[in-house]
């Protein structure tokens, strides 16, 4: 099943690295591992649907959602009933190869529904990472402040050292 944790994983496997952009996904090995993780198939159907699932939710994290390619990855899909001795249980019933793909457009919906706009890229320009941001305030500008928030507060405070005036 598709968690908080694991969407982010999905929408961050696109990092910036020493000023490159990397792709985790590109690697068909380390797709196959990360499915098998989370409990669905790894076969290249799957994994094809996982990275298109990413790449739609990264661009709908950004800006405007794209419908048209979220509803082609949810069409056909629906969720039943089953009752059973731990009570109501919702089964989703999708193509295998498309399950963890809509498994993680189902959990950004939900991140979505249930955190409106906490769910969002990273305040610095130069990264690629997205954040979940679980502050009472909603105030989290960074996907790390180790990285991404010191580095900025440095580069700040670098700027108003060399316009303040010498006496």
């Amino acid at each position: 099943m598709i968690d908080e944790r694991a969407l982010l994983e999905a929408l961050n496997s696109t990092p910036v690295v020493d000023g490159r952009s990397q792709d985790l996904w590109a690697d068909d090995a380390e797709l196959r591992r990360w499915a098998q993780e989370h409990g669905g198939p790894d076969d290249a159907p799957a994994i094809d649907w996982l990275r298109t699932a990413r790449d739609v939710l990264q661009t709908a994290t950004l800006g405007p959602v794209p419908e048209a390619e979220l509803q082609q990855m949810l069409s056909g899909v629906c969720r039943l009933p089953e009752v059973g001795e731990s009570g109501l249980r919702w089964r989703l019933q999708v193509p295998p190869e498309r399950m963890l793909a809509v498994e993680l457009v189902l959990a950004w919906y939900d991140v979505r529904e249930r955190r409106p706009g906490r769910l969002r890229p990273c305040g610095n320009d130069e990264c690629r990472l997205f954040l979940l941001d679980r502050s009472r305030a909603n105030t989290a500008r960074w996907c790390s402040m180790k990285t991404c928030g010191n580095r900025l507060k440095a580069r700040r405070h670098q700027e108003r050292t060399r316009q303040a005036p010498t006496p």
